[in-house]
């Protein structure tokens, strides 16, 4: 069996509609096109001349002791205000409300789960101790500022405050009695941005980040023989490893063999950390989003390193913090060392841009800047994936400050692309894809409910039913039809100009959407028409084949709307095959009804589509023979 490749496409009879069809304009909301009317976004995918956003210097201790489930933290945060609008109020979130009884949550709470929250013991603004008084929901709460905020001031905070931590582990919580992972664990100023204001949704336990690019200092003060794992950079090893596992660690940063900072043993002879009765753990990042940190007493330490820039041979620091009975992430450096230098030279193809990656044995399968908190798996190729998918985050939202809240397909689906693409490279094409079948196609095309084919841009923040197909396999698929329809260099090239664009600020759908027509050289408006502001699903029809002296033309019918890619497969009556492949160009002209002509030559039997990852709604009608 052959494959045909071909790149340009002729509708036969729909030449003229081409020509004279009209662009359609893509819709948006009022707040989205206040922001272009004011600059601060601009018709060609690059941030507007007025663009700007907030940021902040936080310095933060926080204090753990396991067994107790109390954790206490104060923290300094000097907030700017880089708009060019007077805040006369903040807003506050406090995600560690999610555990309050009678919260608003999008499942149910089990008693481990049910916690009093945080407690705020002290509060200042610029130096000056005042009572905290946040209005609004458990998670997000406004507090008056004393006097404006003017553009280009900033205003210093302090708080001190405490909560119990959840026994029930999910993205954050008791792992066991004296392992913890501590997230969403210091209060925080939300984003005020140039199209919403304030950021004032409820975390709801199960949207995710939008958060600010700051600098952080943090400082996590634990008990001697608890080793602390957190984003960032560790300042001080010296000071709070021994000097035997302080050299390993060490030795890790430029090794590509796998070496084990701390073993089972190590812990057993307290030969790893300072003996002091309380450790404390420094750790420095800059222009990232959002801090971690994991605790243990007896989780095993691995490390290792790997080439992420071969132009400047940089390398980044991978490291797995898990029990040593645990099978899978005995392999877990190995994963990350595949995976970030994988991603770095192949998709998305830029330079991890991070200094460390930590995969923390934990329950969630959630990403984090420089960690991620995976549970294990017994089925090794599975755990790999799960990484994966996590540390593909690291481009979405964590090098783009995406707006998970309210688009997560901006993440989600890039991050599933992801996760198909360096899958092929691991266990080969067919597996990966009929993996990404079943797991982010099958559900969304096998259930008709209406929930399911709403709108992609329909915002994450009103979704529940439609939330995971929309945001992983259906953005996912608009991914890789544009990548089939541009070929792979110059959907690279837009790929990365996008991603130059909006390195550490905050792209909404309309800056991608215009930055990949714009650096595409072609106007796509019809192609996102199509598979973000439509209730289109899969499914082709094949309805008639007509023999002409230019061969034989089947019609195909679109029955279910999206501008997919077709493979026809034709059966010859001499009992060869070959595919003729058609790019989702296909469409462009009359996104119902399109045509293919096999060339004249050998007499056509019968001709059928092969779907592919484009599983199809409707299989009846995928086979026809020609007469």
């Amino acid at each position: 069996m052959r494959r045909i490749l071909l790149g340009t496409v002729v509708l036969a009879g729909l030449a003229h509609a081409a020509t004279a069809q009209t662009t359609p304009t893509l819709y948006q909301p009022r707040d989205i096109k206040r922001a272009f009317d004011k600059g601060t976004r601009a018709a060609d995918g690059r941030p507007g001349p007025k663009y700007w956003q907030n940021r902040a210097r936080y310095d933060i201790t926080v204090q753990a002791a396991p067994p107790s489930r109390d954790i206490r933290g104060r923290e300094t945060i000097t907030y700017f205000n880089n708009s060019p609008d007077t805040l006369k109020s903040l807003v506050i979130r406090l995600i560690q409300n999610i555990h309050q009884p009678g919260v608003a949550r999008e499942s149910d709470a089990g008693a481990d789960y049910i916690t009093s929250g945080v407690a705020i013991d002290s509060f200042a603004v610029g130096g000056r101790a005042r009572p905290y008084d946040g209005r609004g929901s458990a998670t997000a709460q406004t507090i008056a500022l004393p006097r404006g905020l003017a553009p280009h001031d900033s205003v210093r905070l302090a708080f001190s405050w405490h909560f119990p931590i959840s026994v029930q582990s999910g993205r954050e919580g008791m792992i066991d009695k004296t392992t913890y992972f501590l997230a969403y664990f210091y209060p925080r100023v939300a984003v005020y941005d140039d199209y919403a204001g304030w950021d004032r949704l409820p975390f709801l336990d199960s949207k995710e980040f939008y958060n600010d690019f700051n600098d952080y200092t943090l400082r996590v003060q634990a008990p001697a023989n608890y080793i602390v794992w957190a984003t960032g950079a560790l300042q001080n090893p010296k000071q709070v490893l021994q000097p035997a596992a302080a050299k390993r660690l060490e030795k890790s940063m430029t090794s590509d063999a796998l070496i084990h900072v701390a073993t089972a043993a190590d812990l057993a002879k307290k030969s790893i950390t300072a003996q002091q009765s309380l450790n404390t753990w420094v750790w420095k990042a800059t222009d990232i989003s959002d801090m971690t940190v994991g605790l243990s007493d007896h989780y095993v330490w691995d490390a290792a390193s790997v080439i992420v820039d071969p132009a400047t041979k940089r390398r980044a620091s991978v490291q797995a913090a898990f029990a040593d009975s645990t099978k899978d992430f005995h392999s877990s450096v190995k994963f990350s060392q595949n995976a970030l230098g994988w991603f770095s030279r192949n998709w998305p193809g830029v330079p991890y841009p991070f200094p460390k990656m930590t995969a923390f044995q934990g329950f969630a399968d959630m990403e984090y800047p420089m960690m991620v908190n995976d549970s294990p798996a017994d089925d090794m190729k599975f755990a790999q994936l799960v990484q994966d998918h996590e540390i593909a985050h690291t481009y979405f939202p964590f090098y783009m400050g995406i707006n998970e809240s309210r688009y997560a397909f901006m993440d989600e689906g890039w991050a599933t692309t992801f996760e198909l693409l360096i899958g092929r490279a691991e266990n080969g094409t067919a597996a990966a894809d009929e993996f990404y079948r079943k797991f982010r196609v099958n559900s969304w095309i096998n259930n008709p409910s209406t929930a399911q084919d709403l709108p992609v841009i329909t915002p994450s923040s009103e979704l529940k039913a439609g939330y995971g197909n929309n945001s992983y396999g259906k953005a996912s698929l608009s991914y890789l039809a544009l990548k089939d329809m541009l070929g792979d260099e110059l959907f690279k090239k837009c790929l990365h100009t996008y991603m130059d664009r909006w390195h550490s600020k905050h792209p909404i759908p309309w800056d991608y959407f215009n930055s990949m027509s714009n650096a595409s050289g072609q106007d796509l408006t019809w192609f996102f028409q199509n598979w973000f502001f439509t209730n289109n699903y899969i499914d082709l029809a094949l309805t008639k084949a007509d023999k002409t002296a230019q061969g034989t033309t089947i019609t195909l019918r679109n029955v279910g709307g999206f501008a997919v890619p077709v493979d026809l497969k034709v059966d010859y009556a001499d009992g060869s095959t070959e595919t003729l492949h058609r790019t989702p160009d296909l469409w462009r002209a009359n996104q119902q009804q399109a045509s293919i002509t096999v060339p004249a030559g050998k007499a056509v039997r019968a001709v059928s589509f092969d779907h592919g990852l484009y599983m199809d709604a409707d299989t009846k009608n995928d086979r026809l023979t020609v007469q």
